[in-house]
């Protein structure tokens, strides 16, 4: 790194890999899981009849410029003058991953890949996650896909679950297609050298197009969330950049929450038990309200999806600039999904930012150990099986999912916040504009911009609330702690 900060990359990657290991996430693989999968000849094989071979149809995949662990695949077909068929190719992990494995027990542990600044420190092995269980391009894999009928309304009317063979003939960025589909940028080479891929990606636009706005008819939220990716430069950290949501990252987000939808079904009307993925009504709605009025907007006293969802389309509107401060505050009130066992024939708690009853995480497998799980139970259900898992056991995931996901999450914001204090280190007294994204017993926390953080507010929080504005003054950076500390500036009088 520059002599400016004295950190690196590798700092970095230390600093994440000390943080896991506080938080028990493995940040490493052991010898055993290294060598049961050095002992895979190649990517999973099946023959059957319950195998489908779709390998002809014209998938694509979306994701990060950079990704390599590539979990779906989508295509379109036109079902009639009133539905679209849109199909979601999962990678079927368990073909490699078997239950009780030592593969299975890393990823128990860790329940989920972890992307940092540094790096990212995947759930699976790599020659599993970005080769041999990846929908890699151009390579022939097997799948679990979900079959999808749109109306042109946007409703789900009809659906099926199903194993095949399929090949990823394009892999496409989220940034790229975006920036097409939004009229901001040219097609990307390969829309444009295979053919037909222009209109079957547009098809699929336009199914997502329709799919999102019947969700948001019933009250799920468009909140938009600041992530960051950082920059380096020659093994130098430059920046830490937003990376903000387009068409292409809603195209694939509403599938996906389709198809968790369809999963959650499938699996309760085959009495096959699963991990729901809930959030609760928000207990801090009285404080939405309250951020809501300051604006000069009335939502009702309890809580409503609806209400809530027309507040933050007017802001938007009226305010486009500050909105992501209004969505994050929304956000942070509104707190983290978690996971629970559902028990067929048992109401189960839905999710409220998605406005969505029946949701189960089930399109990441390779990312996430909920989606492996519900994966070997829809296998399970197409064999005529019983569930590979008891009741206890799915409760136990439960809460452990839950647990790690916030332990993961936790890692990640600090490998972020180490990020910021190493740019910020040089900036000792200088002063921001913020946004209050945190306020409780344990303490105060602000957002700023350039470079896009938080930090905790060590004197002057008195009286401030999750949304308030106010203007901060750097006091102290702890490169390796992740700590960036503020001081509240008075307001002048």
């Amino acid at each position: 790194m520059t002599a400016r900060h004295g950190f690196d990359s590798d700092a970095l990657r230390r600093i994440a890999h000390d943080a896991m290991e506080e938080r028990g996430l493995l940040p490493e693989f052991s010898s055993s899981v290294l060598q049961e999968t050095s002992a895979m000849a190649g990517p999973a094989i099946a023959h059957g009849p319950e195998i489908i071979d779709l390998r002809d149809l014209q998938w694509a995949s979306i994701d990060n410029d950079d990704s390599r662990d590539l979990d779906q695949l989508t295509v379109a077909r036109i079902a009639g003058p009133d539905a679209v068929t849109i199909l979601v190719a999962i990678a079927d992990v368990d073909a490699l991953v078997k239950k009780d494995s030592a593969i299975d027990g890393h990823a128990w542990t860790n329940t989920t890949s972890v992307y940092t600044p540094a790096g990212v420190f995947p759930m699976l092995p790599e020659r599993l996650s970005t080769d041999l269980s990846s929908l890699g391009e151009n390579d022939d894999r097997l799948a679990v896909v979900t079959e999808m009928s749109i109306s042109q309304q946007g409703e789900v009317v009809g659906s099926q679950i199903y194993r095949a063979v399929v090949r990823n003939h394009a892999k496409l960025a989220y940034d790229g297609v975006g920036a097409w589909l939004e009229g901001r940028g040219p097609a990307p080479d390969k829309v444009l050298k295979i053919a037909g891929l222009d209109q079957q990606l547009r098809l699929q636009d336009g199914a997502a197009q329709t799919l999102r706005r019947q969700r948001t008819a019933r009250g799920a939220l468009r909140l938009e969330s600041l992530e960051v990716r950082a920059v380096f430069d020659d093994g130098a950290l430059a920046d830490l950049r937003p990376d903000a949501k387009n068409r292409a990252k809603e195209l694939i987000e509403d599938f996906m929450i389709a198809a968790n939808g369809v999963a959650a079904r499938y699996l309760d009307a085959m009495k096959m038990p699963s991990l729901r993925r809930v959030l609760s009504v928000p207990k801090r709605w009285d404080r939405i309200v309250a951020l809501a009025a300051e604006s000069g907007y009335t939502l009702p006293s309890r809580p409503n999806p609806v209400a809530l969802d027309a507040f933050l389309a007017e802001r938007r509107q009226a305010d486009p600039a500050r909105f992501p401060d209004v969505s994050l505050s929304v956000v942070k009130l509104l707190g983290s999904g978690e996971y629970a066992l559902e028990v067929p024939g048992e109401p189960a708690e839905g999710h409220f930012g998605l406005a969505v009853h029946d949701y189960a995480h089930s399109t990441a497998p390779n990312r996430r150990f909920p989606d492996l799980v519900a994966q070997r139970l829809q296998k399970a259900a197409l064999a005529g099986q019983p569930s590979p898992y008891s009741h206890d056991e799915l409760r136990t995931l439960a809460r452990h999912c839950t647990e790690q996901e916030d332990n993961a999450s936790k890692v990640e914001r600090q490998v972020v916040k180490s990020a910021a204090a190493m740019l910020l280190a040089s900036r000792i007294g200088a002063r921001f504009d913020a946004i209050v994204t945190g306020a409780s017993d344990k303490g105060t926390w602000v957002r700023i911009t350039g470079p896009t953080t938080e930090g905790r507010v060590v004197r002057g929080f008195e009286g401030l609330d999750v949304g308030d504005r106010v203007r901060v003054q750097l006091v102290r950076t702890d490169v390796r702690r992740g700590f960036i500390d503020f001081a509240a500036i008075p307001p002048r009088p």
